[in-house]
């Protein structure tokens, strides 16, 4: 699923114009990356918790050359999925 697909569902679901339904899902998205950047964390109970991982700058090694190089310090999104999810994926196995 992508995010045409989740803007047509969620549009014939609830009885929405498309652009509607897409504004919609934009100010969520956006509203949950803005969170993000500033470091906070989200969770959405049931589906999983998104979080920032910060990652420390390392000496790392081009493959082609094999030549030392210095990676910079970076941060990256990270989710964790959450109980109810993993079941459902899962098809509600142990």
């Amino acid at each position: 699923m992508n995010k045409s697909d989740l803007v047509e569902l969620l549009s014939q679901e609830l009885d929405l114009s498309v652009k509607e339904t897409s504004s919609t899902i934009n100010i969520i998205l956006d509203s949950m990356t803005e969170a993000l950047s500033k470091g906070e964390n989200i969770e959405i109970r049931g589906f999983g918790s998104f979080t920032v991982k910060n990652y420390d700058s390392y000496i790392g090694r081009n493959p082609k050359t094999g030549e030392k190089i210095t990676v910079k310090a970076k941060k990256a999104p990270v989710f964790k999925v959450g109980k109810e999810l993993r079941r459902a994926v899962d098809g509600g196995g142990k």
